[in-house]
């Protein structure tokens, strides 16, 4: 198992870092592509830890655990929306609320990071495509994604900026399959269920995507959310934490 992070120590262009104890050791590119490690490392506590990610793309997966559906039918394929890039945001950054927006909600995820280019995948393939994993907020505004004036699509309510924080993290060789995700808002638990409870787990989303789009290295997966979700105001805090990944915290202010 590796831990991998991207980081910007000062006066430094953002990198890759293998995590090595306290210490972080620059990658010359991303885990998931050809690199060198160096040998000396540079302390933890002296750089900023960036999201984990540097996607071509960014994928999410609706309905896909049972305790989520409330009373709705189980999709009987997975259900797969873009997110926009540019709604990426670091762990420790803010979650802002647009100015428009009425009713912000967290919503706790286990994300894939695809390690290379996959097409017309089969579920053994699949699997091998999926690098690692992090932890990941995909957050949506419910007003604009079902209320009375709901939009077409999702651009909005599940893109807007700093709506996909991701990090702080990337675990390679690590079994997902039965990881225990929780989410707390302001220390409350308010999620909690295991990766084992997905309805479709990551072989059958990330084949099912790939029979039409082809997958690159560095595309990221968020795989659902349990549970039930409620709304976050400014001034709140919220965490998405992972077995044996790590704990994605970020504040939520007004826009």
């Amino acid at each position: 198992m590796a831990t991998y992070v991207r980081f910007q120590a000062k006066n430094a262009e953002p990198a890759w870092g293998l995590l090595d104890g306290n210490s972080v050791r620059k990658l010359t590119g991303a885990p998931y592509e050809e690199h060198k490690v160096a040998k000396a490392g540079v302390p933890l506590k002296e750089v900023k830890l960036l999201a984990s990610a540097t996607p071509p793309k960014m994928f999410a997966v609706g309905l896909n655990y049972k305790s989520y559906l409330n009373g709705r039918p189980a999709p009987p394929t997975p259900e797969i929306f873009y997110k926009p890039i540019t709604a990426i945001t670091n762990p420790g950054a803010a979650i802002v609320i647009p100015k428009s927006a009425s009713n912000v909600h967290y919503e706790g995820e286990l994300v894939l990071v695809i390690g290379k280019t996959t097409k017309r995948a089969s579920l053994k393939q699949a699997k091998a495509a999926i690098f690692g994993v992090t932890c990941g907020n995909d957050v949506s505004e419910r007003g604009w994604q079902h209320g009375a004036n709901k939009d077409l699509q999702w651009w909005r309510a599940k893109g807007s900026d700093t709506f996909a924080p991701v990090g702080p993290v990337l675990v390679a060789g690590i079994d997902f399959s039965n990881l225990m995700l929780r989410t707390r808002l302001n220390g409350e638990v308010v999620q909690e269920q295991t990766t084992a409870d997905l309805l479709f787990d990551p072989a059958a989303i990330v084949s099912t995507i790939s029979q039409e789009v082809t997958l690159q290295p560095g595309d990221l997966v968020f795989t659902g959310t349990p549970g039930t979700t409620r709304q976050m105001s400014p001034g709140d805090v919220v965490e998405v934490e992972i077995e044996g990944i790590g704990l994605l915290r970020n504040k939520v202010k007004a826009g």
